[in-house]
């Protein structure tokens, strides 16, 4: 399984798609070898991510990074732990915007050559077939 970084628009069209990495590297790991937190990445923009993301708001500088309340754990002090009623409220609003990212990711899997197992071994080849499909998907979502 192969997992990339991934920027997209709200209409699903990608403007950032990082080098490919095995399937047993976490997102947050993978964001910070691409994006180094010691640099200004994220001051000008809105950035929404997922609970894989997490600590992204204390490494990373931008007050603009949102991300959903994690639940807490079940314990002897607190034996059935909910969210209130607003953090369930906010997650739900942002989990409704993130999912153009994942809309954007099944855009590319049209094309079946990121689907099946890759089995090629030309080093860095799973990068390109990757640009060429964000880059094919990005071509239809402008027709």
């Amino acid at each position: 399984m192969l997992k990339n970084t991934v920027m997209s628009l709200p209409d699903k069209f990608m403007v950032f798609l990082g080098r490919t990495f095995s399937g047993h590297n976490h997102d947050y790991s993978m964001l910070k070898q691409e994006l180094p937190p010691d640099l200004d990445w994220f001051t000008d923009i809105n950035v929404r991510v997922d609970l894989g993301y997490l600590g992204m708001q204390a490494d990373y500088r931008g007050d603009q990074i949102d991300m959903p309340t994690k639940k807490p754990r079940k314990s002897k002090k607190n034996p059935s732990p909910e969210l209130s009623a607003e953090q369930k409220a906010a997650k739900k609003v942002l989990s409704q915007v993130r999912i153009f990212v994942e809309h954007a990711i099944g855009g590319m899997k049209h094309y079946n050559i990121l689907v099946h197992t890759f089995r090629n071994r030309i080093k860095n080849f799973e990068d390109d077939v990757i640009g060429v499909c964000a880059g094919l998907w990005n071509l239809v979502l402008s027709y």
